[in-house]
């Protein structure tokens, strides 16, 4: 199933699927053909269709009709996001658990404190808020991310690889084997590896707390801010750091199914 896009980002033909593949459309139509299969007369069934097709034609491109279907596609956004976040939830440590549910009630605190400031419109205090939301979505993947990293290097005895690598090394030099250079070679490119693993979850839990800290200083903020513009401009710098650490997790990620595959 697609996920469905943010509102800014909704073309015609999102609207148009929606107003087509939904229970009342199909239910018009059914009835339209159960009333023409009944009587037998099947231009009902022709008009039936012919609105359909002029519904569909010009239904996607109202306004008004698009600011209904927007309210139901946020919701189903919503829920979408909502059970993707707790299938992450799921896989976590009961401590990170709670340090990112502390973190999604956090965000709420901030948004009512927005809504409640006189300052900020409606619309303006929309987009604001839907940072955040990425922001959260982004601590949580994050924080498995990093749960994920954690785990795996757990289970590596980097110590024994070191090991490994000093007698590969005594081995090549005194016998000079090509073989006990290639594993010099493979072991010294695993404790590499592992090394940025390793500083790729230091700089993780740095950017996991700044969220954190940020989060609480927003809340303390807030209440006095005059503009969004504040606001935005704080969820922003955020934005762009998760989105850096994000992309070494990406490349530390392709590193480590390489170092998997050179293994085996």
């Amino acid at each position: 199933m697609p996920s469905i896009p943010p509102r800014e980002e909704r073309t015609t033909r999102d609207y148009a699927r929606k107003l087509f593949f939904n229970a009342y459309n199909f239910s018009l139509l059914g009835g339209c053909g159960v009333t023409a299969l009944l009587t037998g007369d099947w231009w009902l069934g022709l008009v039936g269709i012919g609105a359909e097709a002029l519904f569909m034609l010009y239904a996607p491109d109202s306004t008004t009709v698009r600011l209904l279907v927007d309210k139901v596609l946020d919701k189903e956004a919503l829920e979408e996001v909502a059970k993707k976040r707790e299938a992450t939830l799921r896989m976590l440590a009961r401590p990170d658990q709670i340090r990112c549910q502390a973190l999604m009630t956090k965000k709420f605190e901030i948004a009512k404190l927005a809504a409640d400031n006189p300052t900020f419109g409606a619309e303006l205090l929309r987009g604001e808020i839907a940072k955040l939301d990425k922001l959260v979505d982004s601590f949580i993947d994050l924080a498995s991310t990093t749960a994920r990293y954690r785990e795996y290097l757990d289970k590596e005895d980097v110590g024994e690889i070191e090991r490994m690598a000093r007698s590969y090394e005594r081995e090549a030099k005194e016998t000079n084997s090509e073989l006990a250079q290639k594993n010099l070679a493979i072991c010294r490119s695993r404790i590499d590896r592992l090394k940025d693993i390793r500083e790729f979850i230091d700089r993780a839990f740095g950017q996991l707390e700044l969220i954190e800290n940020s989060f609480g200083l927003l809340a303390d903020q807030i209440v006095s801010m005059r503009s969004p513009g504040e606001l935005s401009g704080q969820l922003d710098d955020l934005i762009d750091g998760v989105e850096a650490v994000r992309q070494t997790a990406a490349e530390e990620a392709r590193l480590l199914g390489s170092s998997s595959t050179e293994l085996h």
